[in-house]
């Protein structure tokens, strides 16, 4: 007998409890396909477990290695590091772990959570039979017997709304049997991406093509509509025809041969979608063309679709009994056979799409005529645009537009609050992605101009829905925003100058917004702004204009915002600015003075609002100043004293000449026109209107009268009660004038009222009391010299 080693014993009882735990902790081990024979087919493939020793249905045991094949299955392994030689005991194992998924619930998820439209299965079916076709005319050119069935390269749908069935069929590439299982059996694998990988790799990776698919879920979109779903399909490589069937709920699906000779068809591929209770209603002739024009119009293969048609005829009516016997009767009567039209109905074919998009075409072809008829046609528009733009850009990104300017604006709605306007529709390969877009391709203030874009490059999500933020995108709305701008340029200098007043009068507001949202493109903004002013109140003027005539000696570019041209015509703070022949733009838009704020300069010309405080314009007479500020210099202290916290500052005006005062607002504070939008916004911040508020400058003019007058008052008696109510009066009176709304409207009111109850204080009554006595003195002297006469008259 041999005696067995301590170390050989406890290496014996080891080996089994390692190879104990590996095999529990991979409960999913790989199958071995092993082939038996059965009864009437022995081209079928049984799948034995080496785990559970028994066997399992083909179709689902198809899916189980395909899952391995394309998604982690969870397996766990030991670490094999070796315990360190310092004598502690080894940490335990490090375990590691595959991801698992289940294909029933991926599966769910892509009918369920991977598409937020229904609709859009029609245009996934679609893409994938014009990828079967592209792929079928490209492999075509080496190998000509693909095409040996005389069949047109085409796409075909036809619907029954009875029972709700749509059929979808393209005379494609086919699938063989194994591609089936390879396609449709796997989820997420594509084949098409694999044909685009094979075609990169081979001598010919510069051919242009339009596959579409590239995600391999496009095809399980059918389960969005659809409790069942069977595919025949006939490849060219293989002399049977194969039908997979499906169901939405199943995690399974069945492979076999077609044997029913009225179902055979020469090459492609046959979808039958057997629809959802709730979703019958795509079965509708209509409606299929509805969603095939919105989503594939412009597909590269022609698409028909099964309608029903009239013809109008007209057939022979039988007489009427009681006429028949009175023609009868007069045998000398023509008999004239009566008819009546009659609609005769059938159902054909009828072509759907449009395989030569207008953006495909080289513009130099393209006519006015047929742009403005797209336009009308893709944006059910009556008018014609203003302008379009058709070009293509190459380079990082290469992609292909159509923008147009409408002539109106949208009616009943405000795009410049809501930019999800719909006017821009995206193509990827001339396939329909969405027109839903939240300021990605068009930043909001440009939501007026419509157009299609179409791309090879653009990054989207698997369901092909949403674009995704990326550097090709960003490059993307960079270039759309610099040919739109060269678009709206072209109207600006058109020899038509109504097209632009019709632009500005529709879009003008737009441009503004743009001013303070999109500080990159000011200098291409400027040029496209139009505005009253000074010189020109009946038309407005560009910021070239104004520049162009301005002074030489003029450094900056005046503006006065008001609510109107009347209004701002009428301010104070013109007077000075007009005695010089200085021009003053108007801001009569809410909007006009940030957007002007905005800009900050034009041209290297600063933007100066007059109604600040330490207005520049251009004039100084340091000794005329000097001289003046000695005179009323404690005058302007005093008036502060009296007005205390409601003003700032008092100081003498350079920007008056007719009116006595003014209250200009802080250099960095609101303007009185500000100061009004901001009290009328409904939901706004009052905490901040009283500091941005804050500081007002009260500015007099020492040549009026009045402030003259209230300098010799101070000089004489500077506690006099009527002196000091007449500078709050003049306080008021400057809050109004100057566009501000005074705190106390009636308080104002009974200041004016008092003020003049004092100025016509017995100016009428004394007059009007001696105006009465002579008029009744000589009355009574009329009467006299009226008697006098006619007693005479009677001595006589």
């Amino acid at each position: 007998m041999h005696r067995l080693s301590r170390r050989s014993v406890s290496a014996a009882i080891r080996a089994p409890a390692t190879r104990y735990r590996f095999a529990a902790a991979s409960p999913i081990a790989s199958s071995t396909p092993i082939h038996v024979s059965a009864e009437g087919n022995d081209n079928d493939t049984r799948w034995y477990s080496a785990i559970a020793g028994g066997k399992c249905n083909t179709a689902r045991c198809s899916a189980q290695l395909n899952l391995k094949n394309d998604l982690f299955l969870g397996s766990r392994y030991e670490s094999t590091a070796t315990a360190s030689d310092s004598g502690n005991p080894p940490p335990p194992p490090a375990e590691k772990y595959e991801y698992q998924a289940e294909v029933s619930r991926l599966m769910d998820l892509i009918v369920n959570s991977l598409y937020s439209n229904k609709e859009v299965f029609l245009r996934e079916l679609i893409s994938n039979a014009s990828d079967a076709l592209d792929k079928l005319r490209y492999l075509s050119v080496t190998d000509s017997q693909l095409l040996k069935e005389a069949v047109d390269l085409d796409i075909r749908i036809q619907t029954d709304k009875d029972n709700g069935i749509i059929t979808i069929t393209d005379s494609g590439i086919g699938m063989t049997r194994q591609e089936l299982v390879d396609c449709l059996g796997t989820i997420a694998q594509s084949g098409t991406a694999k044909f685009l990988k094979a075609v990169k790799e081979s001598k010919d990776a510069g051919t242009d093509n339009n596959l579409i698919g590239q995600f391999g879920v496009g095809f399980y979109s059918a389960f969005l509509v659809s409790d069942k779903v069977v595919v025949s399909t006939k490849s060219p490589k293989s002399d049977k025809q194969y039908i997979w069937e499906g169901e939405a709920n199943a995690s399974s699906y069945t492979i076999r041969e077609e044997t029913n000779p009225e179902n055979l068809i020469p090459r492609g591929t046959r979808l039958t979608l057997y629809l959802k209770r709730d979703d019958k209603g795509f079965a509708h002739p209509e409606r299929i063309q509805k969603l095939v024009k919105n989503y594939s119009q412009f597909v590269s293969f022609p698409i028909y679709t099964w309608q029903e048609k009239g013809i109008t005829k007209e057939v022979e009516v039988d007489d009427d009994p009681v006429e028949a016997k009175e023609a009868n009767q007069d045998e000398n009567t023509e008999k004239k056979k009566k008819t009546k039209k009659v609609v005769e109905r059938y159902w054909d074919w009828e072509l759907t799409n449009e395989t030569q998009p207008i953006w495909l075409r080289n513009p130099k072809e393209v006519t006015t005529e047929e742009y403005n008829e797209f336009y009308k046609k893709t944006f059910n528009e009556y008018s014609d645009p203003l302008a379009s733009s058709h070009f293509t850009t190459e380079g990082e990104v290469e992609f292909r537009s159509v923008l147009y300017v409408p002539a109106i604006s949208p009616m009943g709605k405000d795009d410049i609050t809501n930019p999800k306007t719909k006017n821009i529709r995206l193509y990827v390969k001339r396939v329909f992605i969405s027109d839903d877009f939240d300021g990605e391709l068009f930043p909001r203030y440009l939501s007026f101009v419509k157009g299609v874009v179409d791309s090879n490059d653009l990054p989207l999500n698997v369901s092909r829905e949403i674009l995704q933020e990326s550097r090709i995108v960003r490059i993307m709305r960079k270039r759309l925003v610099r040919k739109t701008f060269d678009m709206i340029l072209g109207i600006s200098m058109s020899e038509n100058k109504g097209d632009y007043e019709t632009f500005w009068e529709n879009f003008g507001k737009h441009l503004k917004l743009g001013c303070i949202e999109d500080r990159e493109n000011h200098k291409r903004l400027a040029p496209l702004l139009r505005f009253f002013s000074s010189q020109s109140e009946d038309e407005m003027i560009s910021l070239d204009e104004y520049v162009e005539n301005m002074k030489p000696e003029q450094k900056d570019i005046y503006y006065i915002a008001a609510d109107s041209v009347s209004s701002a015509r009428n301010t104070p703070f013109l007077e000075r600015l007009l005695e010089k022949d200085l021009e003053v733009l108007y801001l009569v838009d809410p909007i006009d003075e940030v957007a002007i704020q905005s800009l900050k300069s034009y041209k290297e010309k600063n933007f100066v609002d007059i109604s600040k405080e330490d207005l520049d314009i251009g004039e100084k007479n340091e000794e005329k100043e000097k001289v003046t500020k000695e005179e009323f210099g404690k005058t302007c202290d005093w008036i502060k004293k009296r007005l205390g916290e409601k003003v700032a500052n008092v100081n003498i005006s350079n920007r008056l000449s007719s009116s006595p005062c003014v209250l200009v607002s802080g250099k960095f504070g609101w303007s009185a026109n500000m100061e009004r939008l901001m009290k009328a916004q409904t939901v706004g911040d009052t905490s901040t209107l009283e500091f941005m508020k804050g500081r007002r400058v009260f500015e007099i003019n020492p040549e009026h009268p009045i402030i003259r007058e209230l300098n010799a008052a101070f000089k004489s008696n500077p506690d006099d009660e009527d002196a000091l109510r007449a500078i709050d009066l003049l306080y008021d009176a400057a809050l109004v004038s100057s566009g501000y709304t005074p705190d106390n409207p009636a308080q104002l009111s009974g200041k004016i009222y008092e003020m003049m109850g004092m100025a016509i204080s017995g100016k009428w009554s004394g007059f009007e009391s001696q105006h009465s006595a002579s008029q009744t003195l000589q009355t009574e002297t009329l009467e006299a010299e009226v008697v006098e006469p006619v007693e005479a008259g009677g001595q006589k």
